[in-house]
């Protein structure tokens, strides 16, 4: 695995891969890595010749009161992993290499529509610092293939949104959730859980199935089966951020004719914030 620390660097490898026409997978991260994380690289091998894996906290998506400074970072570990899997290039700027003049100036990449409602209703601001580094990113890659992992689905739903707005010539796969054996969704915050919720943490995936189930069966008044798990989780000791019934496409609420359905949920641990979904189609 090659490791580059600049722009430059990962570039002239790229453009001669590409002149030997090499197909380019790329599997965007923050670092931390985890099976969720790799399996996604491995999606990506089964379809590219080059696989690029980038490392990058990225404080332009973190609020004020955020984890930026406590985000783990784990690099060492990260490359040992990513070298095991067979990943062919791992891209790890700094602040400055990302950021040369500033974040105070930097342009911004905004996408009007998903990004006020859910995730981006609890944080201001986020979805901005993820679409302008995506898009950064993507301008310094230049893959054939993005993928990104269906737990965070609103950030796959933006992104796939970006890309159509922008015309770039990238298609955008999502990778499944994974999850622990008792079925939360693996995620690098999953550490700041404390011992006494941990065997609770597992109302949120319960519930989201929960809904599910009756929407299949048949179940259209999302609103009373919101609250009712609300209520459920609630009862369970967590403060609930969303519990929402959405069409899969564009995360308006779900309507009575929606054949695409997905259920997103959030909710707050002492310490952690989680989230987490379940769709009722493939995506």
């Amino acid at each position: 695995m090659k490791v580059f620390h600049t722009i430059s660097g990962l570039r002239d490898d790229l453009v001669r891969d590409r002149t030997q026409g090499l197909r380019i997978g790329f599997v965007p991260t923050m670092g931390n890595l985890h099976e969720g994380h790799l399996a996604l690289l491995q999606q990506a091998k089964k379809t590219n010749d080059i696989v690029v894996c980038s490392i990058f906290v990225n404080a332009l998506q973190f609020g004020l009161n955020e984890d930026w400074d406590k985000y783990p970072r784990t690099y060492q570990s990260d490359c040992e992993k990513l070298r095991d899997a067979g990943c062919d290039y791992l891209f790890h700027p700094d602040d400055t290499e990302m950021y040369p003049n500033g974040l105070d100036t930097q342009s911004r990449v905004i996408c009007p529509t998903m990004t006020d409602v859910l995730c981006g209703a609890s944080r201001p601001g986020h979805f901005e610092g993820v679409t302008t580094v995506v898009s950064k990113l993507f301008n310094i890659v230049q893959p054939d293939e993005a993928i990104f992992g269906i737990k965070d689905y609103q950030q796959l739903a933006v992104i796939r949104r970006m890309v159509e707005d922008l015309c770039l010539p990238i298609h955008i796969s999502a990778g499944p959730i994974h999850r622990e054996v008792d079925g939360l969704a693996m995620s690098s915050r999953n550490r700041y859980i404390t011992e006494d919720e941990r065997p609770l943490v597992t109302v949120l995936k319960d519930n989201l199935d929960w809904i599910a189930g009756e929407i299949k069966d048949g179940n259209k008044e999302f609103s009373a089966l919101e609250t009712i798990a609300t209520q459920r989780i609630a009862e369970a000791g967590f403060v609930v951020d969303y519990m929402t019934c959405t069409n899969s496409k564009t995360l308006n609420l779900a309507a009575y004719d929606d054949e695409n359905i997905t259920v997103l949920g959030a909710i707050f641990t002492q310490s952690a914030r989680l989230i987490d979904n379940v769709s009722l189609v493939n995506n």
